[in-house]
């Protein structure tokens, strides 16, 4: 994603872009709780390949969202960890969570047959 080109003229949308993919808000998400190495985030994020999880914290660091770290040691560390404005991303994920909320109880609701 290039900012400043025409269709990205909406906040909204910059949001959306940067954290759409099957799989950005469940590493982002795994992130908000401190450092993790390549093996933790594939073993807490069930069902991603090992390249599809490489691809997306490459996306992720190119966009600003999180650090890499490699240490050098053998055999090779590697840390992730959200930067500074990755970590501002957690207010958004906490009104998803209660927006998700809400929207399963109003499903719920409108699913039960009415009485009367």
């Amino acid at each position: 994603m290039k900012l400043g080109e025409p269709n990205h003229h909406c906040p909204i949308e910059v949001v959306i872009q940067l954290i759409s993919g099957k799989w950005k808000l469940y590493i982002l998400k795994n992130l908000t709780n401190g450092k993790k190495r390549f093996s933790e985030l594939q073993r807490a994020i069930p069902g991603i390949t090992q390249r599809m999880l490489s691809k997306q914290l490459r996306e992720l660091e190119a966009a600003g969202l999180i650090k890499r770290r490699v240490y050098p040691v053998i055999p090779p560390m590697v840390e992730y960890e959200l930067t500074e404005i990755g970590k501002s991303l957690d207010v958004i994920f906490d009104s998803m969570h209660r927006w998700g909320v809400e929207y399963l109880e109003y499903l719920l609701n409108k699913e039960k047959p009415k009485e009367g």
